[in-house]
């Protein structure tokens, strides 16, 4: 549907557009793997956990007893961190991965940011990890999960780009859409109205101001057109324990394919 179509359509029928962009945003599109990607996956043991109404794959690579939990991003899956996972494996960590509600071979229907959020929160628990990595919204999920369960404490945390605030993610595919203020007031009423959640204040640079992580690394392109840096220096500047690197040339998702960036992934897990 063409940009200027639905920006009449929003004005005329606003209802209408806000089912529309709620279907957007509760239904996640699946991106096809690599061949290489596809690859690291089989290597893996796999496991299924029922998760309300959905069967959640999970994934093993066992190594030594230092262990490393990641967290994909928004229509994302676990075979993004494929590079990642071999150099992990290379240096002997036992590495857990999984593909959210309605993401890569989970199975599909309805989801929310929420229910990824909740998920990650019982994944902590269940491996017991001390450290995490995670890929753009990932990020999100990952210090909601922390911030709504205040017991759970991490050690090291690596965040490979991160949103900040919920409404901008909601700006970012509304403008690509071309959907107006209104329909966006309409659906952030209807997600509280759910939820009974802020939605506007539902913002990791909050989050971050009293999870209990010890270090964190904060790794953004400086030139990421799908999140722009300065939503990382946000979250940056308001957690006292995150360090902040800027990286160019990997774009938005290539930065999980560059070795200097896995490199430093690895490094900051390995030095104390």
């Amino acid at each position: 549907m063409k940009k200027s179509l639905i920006k009449l359509i929003s004005t005329l029928f606003p209802n209408l557009v806000v089912s529309y962009a709620y279907n957007m945003l509760t239904n996640p599109q699946i991106r096809k793997l690599r061949p290489n990607e596809i690859g690291v996956l089989d290597k893996s043991e796999k496991d299924t956990m029922k998760f309300h109404d959905f069967d959640i794959r999970l994934y093993t690579w066992k190594g030594g007893e230092d262990k490393v939990l990641l967290v994909h991003g928004w229509e994302g899956q676990a075979g993004n961190f494929s590079d990642l996972i071999e150099e992990l494996i290379a240096h002997n960590y036992t590495v857990y991965a999984f593909d959210a509600p309605s993401h890569g071979f989970s199975s599909k229907g309805k989801t929310s940011f929420f229910q990824f959020a909740e998920l990650v929160g019982i994944l902590i628990r269940k491996y017991e990890v001390k450290k995490l990595v995670s890929h753009s919204f990932g990020g999100v999920a990952v210090t909601y999960a922390l911030y709504t369960n205040p017991d759970l404490a991490i050690d090291k945390y690596v965040l490979l780009t991160v949103p900040d605030k919920f409404t901008e993610r909601m700006d970012d595919v509304f403008k690509m859409y071309g959907i107006t203020q209104g329909v966006k007031n309409k659906l952030i009423a209807r997600l509280e109205d759910e939820t009974g959640l802020d939605i506007r204040n539902t913002n990791v640079s909050e989050f971050v101001k009293s999870i209990k992580v010890g270090k964190a690394l904060i790794i953004h392109d400086k030139d990421d057109t799908v999140i722009p840096i300065y939503r990382s220096k946000n979250v940056q500047s308001n957690w006292k324990n995150a360090e902040l690197v800027e990286v160019s040339g990997t774009g938005h998702f290539r930065i999980l394919r560059t070795k200097p960036v896995i490199g430093m992934v690895v490094e900051f897990f390995k030095n104390n």
